[in-house]
């Protein structure tokens, strides 16, 4: 065979050879999903890469706590109204008592009152204290309060406006420390008991001021906020 001869058929060799090739690739491109591919080579590009641990998710507590209460206690919250669309929250082992979403907290001094022996609400309502006269209904609510109740008081707006002196002392004898320091707007927030002792050192009661120069929304001071665990066993 001529030496030209056996050149062109080696040039035609490669060309049908370099044809199939790519026919081939062409077919197996078709034939294999896209998504096969790209998850073998993101597996090519993971080997030798250092496993990533993720934290889980923390435990949700009751009423929004950082931490666990005891099994043996209760757990509570209680939340001023902040500005005017900011309402106050009264929560009591992870049940919201008074709030937006139960549609029952107004403008005034909210109150809820639950039973400590069974740790369920007996009684919620709030008292409007900028229009009306009705500090006499909330002396009334507060003292028909059954014995060894717990009482939870948060002020949504103006809480003062309209507290006569006679409704005061009755908070006062509860063991109010700043509700003759209440003012138009003021944020608070008070824990009690009826006939019972609490534990000194949970946290019962929280005031702020209003003040145009200090105050996080127009008109209206932050809100204030406690919350703690209520031991099921007390004097």
């Amino acid at each position: 065979m001529r030496p030209g001869t056996t050149g062109t058929l080696k040039a035609v060799f490669f060309l049908f050879a370099s044809i199939c090739a790519w026919y081939s690739g062409y077919l197996l491109a078709e034939l294999i999903p896209e998504v096969s591919l790209s998850s073998a080579a993101y597996s090519i590009r993971s080997i030798g890469e250092r496993p990533v641990l993720k934290a889980p998710a923390p435990k949700r507590q009751k009423c929004d706590h950082w931490t666990p209460c005891p099994s043996d206690t209760y757990a509570y919250r209680l939340l001023s109204g902040g500005g005017r669309d900011k309402y106050a929250k009264i929560c009591f082992e992870d049940e919201l008592l008074i709030g937006e979403k139960t549609g029952n907290v107004g403008r005034g001094i909210n109150i809820a009152i639950v039973n400590y022996m069974t740790g369920k609400v007996t009684a919620t309502q709030y008292f409007d204290m900028f229009e009306g006269d009705n500090s006499g209904q909330m002396i009334n609510f507060i003292q028909s309060a059954p014995s060894k109740s717990l009482l939870f008081m948060v002020t949504h707006d103006d809480g003062a406006s309209r507290l006569k002196e006679d409704a005061k002392k009755v908070i006062e004898g509860l063991g109010s420390k700043h509700i003759r320091n209440i003012q138009f707007r003021s944020s608070w927030v008070f824990l009690t008991a009826k006939d019972l002792q609490l534990p000194e050192e949970i946290q019962r009661e929280s005031i702020n001021h209003s003040d145009s120069a200090r105050n996080r929304y127009s008109g209206w001071p932050a809100e204030v906020q406690i919350e703690g665990c209520i031991p099921k066993k007390t004097s």
